[in-house]
This record gives C-alpha cells, sequence and structure tokens, in this order.
C-alpha cells in the first residue's frame, strides 16, 4: 500500500468527519430518557428530536449531490461542516424541547453537505483497485462513530447531562473544519457531466418528504393519512418530473437503466429502512424494561457497531477480489435473522442473549454495507461520482426516516398522547415486537435486489 500524502490527508479527514456524525447520531439516541424529562416531551415529539434531523439530511442529499458535481465537492464539504458546528451549539444551549427540534433539523443539513460530498471526494483520490478497501475504512469509522457513541454518549449523559453531548459535537466540529481547510485541496474540474440542474422537482420533493414524514406522527387521525397521502403523491410528481426535464437534480435514468446501480440502492434503502430504529428502540427498551442506567445501556448496545468497525474494512477489501453482492446478500439475510430474533424481547430476556444477538446483526450489516457501497461507486462515470455518492447518502437517510416514521407510527398508534415512561410495560414491548416484526418483513424483501443486482465489471 503506497498512497500519497494527499490520499492520507482526505482518507482521514472524511473518516474523522463520517466518524463525528454517527457519534452524535447514536449518543443521543442513548440520551432520550433525559431528553424525554428534562423538557416534558410526549413519545412523539420525542422521536422528532431523531426524525427532524433525518428529514433535514433527506431533504438537501440530492441537491448537494448534483451541485457537487458542478460547483465542486471539497467547498460544499467545507461549508457543511461550518453549519454542523454552529448548530451544534445551538442544540448544546436549547431552552425547550421545540428549539431543540429546531437546532437538530439546521444540523441535519449540515450533515447532508459533509455526508453526500464527502464519499464523492475519497472515491475522486483512489484507484478503482483501492476503492472497496478505502470505501471500507470510511464505513469503519461511520460504525466507530456508533460504537463509542452508545456508551461515551451514557457516561457522559449521566455524569453532566445531555447538554454535554452536543458540546462534544461542537469540539469534534471545529476539529473537522481546521483539518478539512488544512488538507483538503480545491476542486479540480471535472469534464463530461452536465454543468446544469432545474431545481423544479426539488420544491417537489421537499414538501412531499416532510408532509410524509410528519403525517406519519398523527396517525391514526384522518389529518395523518391525508398528509401522508399527500406526500406519496408530491413524491410520485417528482418522479414524473425527473424523468422529462433536460437537466435532472435526480436522474432517475440511472435506476431505470443501471441495474446495478438501480439494485444496489434499493439493497441499501431496504436495509437501512429495516435497522436503523434498532438502537432507538433498545435504548429505551433497555432503560424502561431492563431497568438499565444510560450508561450500561450504551455499554450493552455497543456491541453491534463494533463489530460494523471491526469487519468492515476487511469485507470492503475482499469486495475488490470477490464480487461484492455474495457479501451484501449474506450480510441481508443475517440482519432478517437478528431482526426476527429481537421482535421475542421481554422483560426476562438475559442481557448475555441481547448482545449475542447484536453481534450477530452487527457482523450482518458490515458484511452488507461496505460492498454495496462500493457496487455503488463502481457502477457510474466519474462525472457522476457526487451524484452516486448523494443517492447513496440519500437511501441511508430515506431509510432512517422510513424506519423511524415506522416506529412513530406504532408510538401513535399504541401510546397515543403518553410519554414513554407513562405507557406500561406491556404496552412499549408490544409496539417494539410489531416494530421489529415489521422490519424483519421489509428486510427479507432487501435480499431478493442483493442477489440479483448483477456483477460489478472490473477494469
Amino acid at each position: 500500500m503506497s498512497w500519497s500524502k494527499k490520499q492520507l490527508s482526505t482518507l482521514i479527514t472524511v473518516s474523522i468527519t463520517s466518524f463525528m456524525g454517527t457519534f452524535l447520531i447514536s449518543s443521543i439516541n442513548i440520551a432520550l430518557p433525559a431528553i424525554e424529562k428534562s423538557f416534558a416531551l410526549n413519545a412523539v415529539s420525542l422521536s422528532w428530536i431523531i426524525t427532524g434531523f433525518l428529514v433535514a439530511t433527506g431533504m438537501f442529499l440530492l441537491p448537494v449531490g448534483k451541485l457537487g458535481d458542478i460547483s465542486g465537492n471539497v467547498r460544499l464539504f467545507k461549508l457543511g461542516l461550518i453549519v454542523f458546528t454552529l448548530a451544534s451549539m445551538l442544540c448544546a444551549i436549547s431552552p425547550s424541547g421545540i428549539w431543540l427540534i429546531a437546532a437538530r433539523f439546521v444540523q441535519g443539513v449540515g450533515s447532508a453537505f459533509t455526508s453526500t460530498t464527502g464519499q464523492a471526494i475519497l472515491v475522486a483520490n483512489f484507484p478503482a483497485r483501492n476503492r472497496g478497501q478505502v470505501i471500507g475504512i470510511s464505513v469503519a469509522s461511520v460504525y466507530t462513530g456508533l460504537a463509542t457513541g452508545p456508551f461515551i454518549g451514557g457516561f457522559l449523559t449521566q455524569a453532566l447531562g445531555w447538554h454535554s453531548l452536543f458540546y462534544v459535537a461542537a469540539v469534534l466540529g471545529i476539529l473537522s473544519t481546521a483539518i478539512a481547510f488544512s488538507f483538503l485541496e480545491k476542486d479540480v474540474a471535472v469534464h463530461g457531466g452536465e454543468k446544469k440542474i432545474d431545481l423544479r422537482g426539488t420544491f417537489v420533493f421537499m414538501p412531499g418528504l416532510i408532509a410524509l414524514v410528519y403525517g406519519s406522527s398523527h396517525i391514526p387521525s384522518s389529518s395523518g393519512w391525508a398528509l401522508m397521502a399527500f406526500g406519496i403523491i408530491l413524491l410520485a410528481l417528482f418522479w414524473i418530473i425527473e424523468s422529462r426535464v433536460v437537466y435532472p437534480m435526480f436522474e432517475t435514468r440511472l435506476f431505470t437503466h443501471n441495474k446495478l446501480f438501480g439494485f444496489s440502492n434499493l439493497a441499501a434503502l431496504i436495509n437501512y429502512t429495516a435497522t436503523s430504529a434498532i438502537v432507538f428502540f433498545l435504548s429505551l427498551y433497555l432503560q424502561k424494561i431492563q431497568g438499565l442506567s444510560p450508561r450500561d445501556a450504551g455499554a450493552v448496545i455497543i456491541a453491534q457497531p463494533v463489530m460494523m468497525a471491526l469487519f468492515s474494512p476487511v469485507v470492503g477489501r475482499l469486495s475488490d477480489k470477490i464480487q461484492p453482492r455474495y457479501f451484501a446478500t449474506l450480510g441481508m439475510a443475517m440482519c432478517s435473522a437478528g431482526l426476527f430474533a429481537m421482535s421475542f424481547f421481554t422483560a426476562a430476556t438475559p442481557l448475555w442473549l441481547i448482545v449475542s444477538i447484536l453481534i450477530w446483526e452487527g457482523l450482518g450489516f458490515a458484511f452488507f454495507s461496505s460492498p454495496n457501497m462500493n457496487t455503488i461507486m463502481s457502477s457510474v462515470d466519474k462525472s457522476r461520482y457526487g451524484q452516486a455518492s448523494g443517492t447513496a447518502s440519500s437511501m441511508r437517510i430515506f431509510g432512517q426516516i422510513a424506519g423511524m416514521t415506522i416506529v412513530t407510527f406504532f408510538f401513535a398508534f399504541y401510546f397515543g398522547s403518553n410519554t414513554v415512561t407513562e405507557v406500561t410495560d406491556t404496552v412499549f414491548l408490544t409496539a417494539m415486537k410489531w416494530g421489529f416484526i415489521t422490519f424483519t418483513l421489509i428486510s427479507l424483501v432487501g435480499i431478493y435486489f442483493s442477489f440479483t443486482r448483477g456483477n460489478v465489471e472490473r477494469q
């Protein structure tokens, strides 16, 4: 392995920012009971601490991916770091739940800029033969953030309060911004791509996404169903618009004419939909049902992302030599089995069994994620790296949004306007059980797309 100074600095910078985002997400999940108590939020409002961030990220991923190909990924990456850091400070000083949700929304906008452009910057600086390896390292940093977040987040929440998590995020943001401005070089023009963008679809896509997600929090009322239906109509209209404009923000043809790209993205969407709410559910389950402290709950949940961090680089490197779809399909099947096992969790489930299932789930996700990302980035030419990265990140965020929407639906259906602490253990376990059964069924569909996508053409 002989990488240049530029390549190493790029890999380090992108990996640190990848760690930063997931560390904050996973640590906040552990702090949710403390935030609920601090602001007296009901269960649905509490879920918007997570959902607001995801919706904002999902709204801006696609436009940023396209703009990155046109105006340069590096400058957008740096802008995203600045926005993320400032928003973290606003979250830390939040005087109310509404303020915190709004600040999390702004934080999500900054995350959209960094997560979309980061992978594009990374792939553009390494040859195809090293692509799976460097993506595996980047993915490992994501999972390292997920791994350390629950434990460190639980410790900080217990010792200093949940505000401390956002102060830590702000410090990491300042550090990442300094590194990015010091080491990331200016964008080099990429020839062959379209240099225009039609934004008409954007103004349909953004309100459609908001209506769909916000409507889910008002189920089972008629207004909730109406908002969700309106959101689905707008998103369908967005697809039609993008299929017809000359310079689309979102190239539907990559899905309809590139099976490898389309099926790989659908597999990612399904996998993240099925698995993204695991930490959210279990952080509440371990503290409410099992009676663990935030620190001890984090120590249990850490089992899953540790496996992701350890095995993602290894599997990513192997996917440069063996067709990625075999690893990804095995990983999807393992995730399905793990999700089904979680649907049987009760108040009497021993901690060793919970940890064992989380280890299995983490290993399955490691087998899926790096090879799948390698396939997506290998299925397009260099002029579309930004959009491919943006689309892949969008599938992750849309999957997380869909997962949280399903959680919100079950919370609204079973809890009504009550807080998590107010509902009985039986009601909570029922909502969690049906949530995991739903996620299992969704994950099983992903096995088909993962296996039938086809093979990557080696150059």
